[in-house]
């Protein structure tokens, strides 16, 4: 098969990914699609809402929709890196073996990941970038695809853990979660009270999902848009050269090269989920936002303004 029959193919299947997650969840539109781009990128993505807004069931719904073997880590305070990773034992003939933990799987629902210490949150961090995990000195691969889907409470509710931002920096895009519209909470309140209940139907599997992996990488891209792409990220670095006056005064640390990778990446995804064989402009504006949020940190004078990191971003395109 082409490249074309292969892209026509990867739109074909990801409106069936649509219909099928569009029987359980209503709504969320564009955190569904962020899921999606960041799957099809083979990289990780993080869900910030207050409790209620079905963070966890559109992660568990999009698991459903891939032919994928799925595990879900609630994430307490007394969790322990070995208890997603897993534990040597001595076993009966007093040989040591290695009991996989619930990270071997294809994807990981890391659900409310920052009410866990940073200790176990960082056990996390080899198996986001490496693919493994170490155990004993020993390195066991995970499974292919692998993703990490986690969910966060808003930092300012009580008993959470902000995200240290070498951990941030693993997850390709930051979702944020809005409450639903009023029809959309109508629909939700209407469907979750009956006695009807509809089960999504598994339309894609793992062998088709590396293909789509591939197509992606393969993208072509125009050198001016790759070059919007890492301008726009050279801009939120303060005390540089691109930096706008903006940047200067409210941004104490800027994105670093991994996200000039993540929109250019993302941009292609985008563009083939629209139809598109070559990303523009205006494909990586469409993802820059989740891209950039969680990459920016603001100084106390943004925070003594009330100024958002989103307020920033847009500013800058």
């Amino acid at each position: 098969m082409n490249d074309i029959a292969t892209a026509e193919k990867f739109n074909e299947k990801y409106k069936l990914i649509q219909k099928e997650i569009a029987k359980v969840i209503v709504g969320q539109n564009d955190a569904v699609n962020g899921v999606l781009i960041s799957l099809f990128c083979n990289s990780h993505s993080l869900l910030v809402g207050v409790p209620g807004l079905a963070k966890t069931l559109l992660i568990k719904t999009i698991a459903e929709v891939l032919d994928l073997k799925f595990n879900r880590i609630q994430f307490t305070p007394d969790l322990m890196p070995g208890d997603i990773t897993g534990n040597e034992i001595l076993d009966e003939n007093r040989q040591f073996r290695f009991i996989k933990g619930p990270l071997f799987g294809n994807i990981i629902l890391a659900d409310e990941i920052n009410r866990t210490p940073p200790k176990t949150q960082s056990a996390l961090l080899e198996a986001m970038q490496e693919r493994n995990v170490t155990v004993s000195g020993k390195a066991y691969p995970l499974d292919s695809p692998f993703f990490v889907l986690a969910t966060q409470n808003p930092i300012e509710q009580e008993g959470t853990y902000p995200l240290p931002e070498a951990q941030l920096d693993r997850f390709m895009l930051n979702l944020v979660l809005t409450y639903p519209s009023f029809d959309d909470e109508v629909n939700i309140v209407r469907s979750t009270t009956s006695n009807k209940f509809l089960t999504p139907s598994k339309v894609i599997n793992g062998q088709e999902i590396l293909e789509f992996q591939a197509l992606v990488r393969k993208t072509p891209i125009a050198e001016n848009v790759l070059e919007y792409a890492v301008n726009l990220v050279s801009k939120t670095r303060p005390g540089t050269d691109k930096a706008t006056a903006k940047v200067n005064e409210y941004i104490s640390y800027g994105a670093g090269p991994r996200a000039g990778q993540f929109l250019v990446l993302g941009a292609k995804c985008h563009a083939l989920l629209n139809g598109k064989l070559s990303p523009d402009i205006e494909d990586v504006k469409a993802i820059a936002l989740n891209v950039l949020r969680h990459r920016l940190v603001k100084n106390y004078k943004a925070e003594a303004e009330g100024l958002s990191v989103d307020d920033i971003v847009g500013a800058l395109m």
